[in-house]
């Protein structure tokens, strides 16, 4: 009987379903996170009467058919990338983005990945860091001797250094865009890699138009709703035991039809 493995694809489907959601929910405290949708489609068609068949020698023909569905299989998951809520922390080298960017991090092997989360510390050497100790580029030093690090909106550090009465310029902070954030690579840690499906990334500073702002002192929150995404769990149990109750039905429908005399 086709319900048996179409039953069962639909069991498969809402599993991933699932898994996406708990992944959601693990991490709504995760900084800057960005919660993902699956995305399902219908498997190919069985054709048991085609339409638009000749149906005699009249030149009628089969003005519907006979097409009977295959079950439901993955099409994507889908990353929805809609700004979180802004958390102050009064820690100087936390950085929230206010509207479009990344901040474009070096890693060891020398390639760059992007991220938002902005949950920067400074490096024994002054560099401007991420939790793993990897450098924010264009790589901005903060002098020893500073007492105080202000960053603006437009992503410019400066530094107010003993002795002197004017805070010095350190460095400035740059974005990168892309035209399809969602075909960034999720590479875990807070990052994503660019690949054929992002396209190139578009760098500019902090304000200028299509970027951003940096907010000192602010960190990303996780765009997950609890509720929405509790209500979208009980939905996939549901849809998972409906699917789960037509293989029974199936099974006992060959059961009766085995038991025949």
């Amino acid at each position: 009987m086709r319900s048996l493995t179409t039953a069962a694809t639909g069991m498969q489907a809402q599993q991933m379903n699932v898994e996406v959601i708990s992944n959601n929910i693990a991490n709504m405290n995760t900084t800057a996170f960005q919660r993902q949708r699956a995305e399902f489609q219908d498997l190919i068609y069985q054709s048991v009467e085609r339409m638009g068949a000749s149906s005699s020698d009249a030149g009628t023909i089969v003005p519907t058919g006979v097409q009977v569905g295959l079950g439901v299989q993955a099409a994507s998951v889908y990353r929805i990338t809609e700004q979180g809520s802004l958390i102050q922390t009064g820690n100087r080298y936390d950085l929230a983005i206010s509207g479009r960017g990344y901040f474009r991090i070096q890693l060891p092997s020398g390639a760059d990945a992007y991220t938002r989360a902005g949950n920067f510390a400074v490096s024994p050497d002054g560099q401007l860091v991420t939790t793993d100790g990897y450098t924010v580029a264009p790589g901005i030093a903060i002098p020893q001797g500073a007492r105080d690090v202000a960053i603006n909106q437009q992503g410019q550090v400066q530094a107010l250094i003993d002795g002197q009465t004017d805070p010095q310029i350190v460095g400035q902070l740059e974005l990168s865009t892309f035209f399809n954030d969602a075909g960034l690579e999720a590479m875990g840690d807070n990052l994503f890699m660019e690949t054929a499906a992002s396209g190139a990334p578009t760098t500019g500073t902090p304000g200028s138009t299509g970027f951003g702002v940096v907010r000192q002192g602010f960190v990303e929150g996780a765009n997950v709703n609890a509720v929405s995404e509790i209500t979208a769990l009980i939905q996939a149990q549901r849809a998972y035991e409906m699917n789960a109750r037509v293989i029974s039905a199936s099974d006992e429908m060959l059961a009766a039809s085995s038991n025949l005399r």
